[in-house]
């Protein structure tokens, strides 16, 4: 298996476009291939999906390294066990379970909450982009709200409010039900409010 190409060599030439039938029907081959043992296919698997997993084990994690070691790992899970993945079914939802499951085995390793940098860049997107999004100060204090939920709470806020699934989808990627997630949406959503309106100046921090 390759090691993981950097961001910015994700080209068009090897992705394959996310947006549309078109885009999921060539993802659903480039996997089928993938499968039947093409090594080709399987680069550019990663090169296409990377990009999803970094940010996402980014932002469970808190740091550009770990986030980057857990990518490694979510990439050789899915080597050994792309075989079990059933055709037809979401690729995407089957790849975030995995990344979630990474990351949890990682914060267990170091018997702490997740280390947030606050000059940490995510590795998935141009540090730019996201300052431009939020502004620096909101996006690190965001960071720092993260890190202070509950490992599920923080993977279902994530998910669903970072990444966009749906309500739906974070529940099968977490393994639980669309009821439990809302739950746990709810519940961190209320929890960042409180961590930002009771740090100094909070309301004007607060990031929603």
């Amino acid at each position: 298996m390759s090691s993981l190409a950097a961001p910015a060599l994700v080209t068009g030439g090897l992705a394959v476009s996310r947006d549309g039938a078109d885009g999921a029907s060539a993802l659903s081959a480039l996997v089928e291939k993938a499968r039947e043992g093409d090594g080709r296919a399987f680069d550019r698997l990663m090169l296409e999906t990377q990009e999803r997993v970094l940010g996402l084990a980014w932002r469970l994690l808190g740091s550009r390294e770990d986030a980057r070691d857990a990518a490694q790992e979510v990439y050789l899970r899915v080597f050994r066990h792309l075989g079990r993945f059933r055709a037809g079914h979401d690729f995407h939802g089957w790849l975030y379970r995995i990344t979630v499951n990474v990351c949890r085995d990682a914060v267990r390793r170091r018997r702490r909450g997740p280390v947030v940098n606050g000059t940490d860049a995510d590795p998935g997107q141009p540090a730019v982009a996201e300052e431009e999004l939020l502004g620096a100060e909101r996006w690190h204090l965001l960071l720092e709200a993260l890190a202070s939920l509950p490992a599920k709470e923080r993977a279902a806020l994530v998910l669903r409010d970072l990444e966009g699934l749906t309500s739906e989808q974070v529940a099968r990627a977490l393994g639980s039900r669309p009821a439990t997630v809302r739950g746990q949406i709810a519940s961190a959503r209320v929890k960042i409010r409180h961590f930002c309106v009771d740090l100094p100046g909070g309301k004007q921090g607060d990031p929603r």
